[in-house]
């Protein structure tokens, strides 16, 4: 079942010239993930089946880093997987939520990275919709079209 994204959504996607089972690939472990979505920050944990783990370890203070992440609640092999994004240690109300679709497109795959659900929060929804703007750019879409397409 597809996630649901709302209004309040960090939106980057990319054109990969591979069918979405090729670039699934690349979801299926641990080590594939690190490969590409473990740019810009540490993947540390990615168990690929609902109910798995996704943890991930970036900036922070000194040499401690913030570590975010938790259960995998959508995966469609070849279309979706989704899974909570909350600050470890330091949570918010709820999560927000990290989605990645890929959807056939001209003889490839577009994909698309969401982080949406900052007003489930109990934050500013629209200040973290601008922080998150800004923190995410197209290093892991990147890396990932450059391995499938090799």
């Amino acid at each position: 079942m597809a996630a649901t994204i709302g209004a309040f959504a960090v939106r980057r996607s990319v054109w990969i010239r591979a069918s979405p089972g090729r670039v699934w690939r690349e979801f299926e472990s641990l080590e594939r993930m690190r490969r590409w979505f473990g740019q810009g920050h540490a993947l540390v944990a990615y168990e690929p089946r609902v109910g798995g783990r996704v943890e991930t370890a970036a900036g922070g203070s000194g040499s401690v880093p913030l570590r975010f992440g938790g259960p995998v609640t959508d995966f469609e092999p070849a279309r979706e997987l989704t899974f909570d994004n909350d600050w470890l240690g330091r949570g918010w109300r709820a999560p927000s939520s990290i989605t990645i679709r890929l959807t056939p497109a001209l003889d490839g795959t577009v994909v698309e990275l969401f982080h949406h659900g900052f007003e489930r929060t109990g934050e500013s929804p629209g200040d973290l919709l601008a922080g998150f703007e800004q923190g995410w750019g197209m290093t892991q879409l990147q890396a990932l079209r450059e391995l499938v397409e090799g």
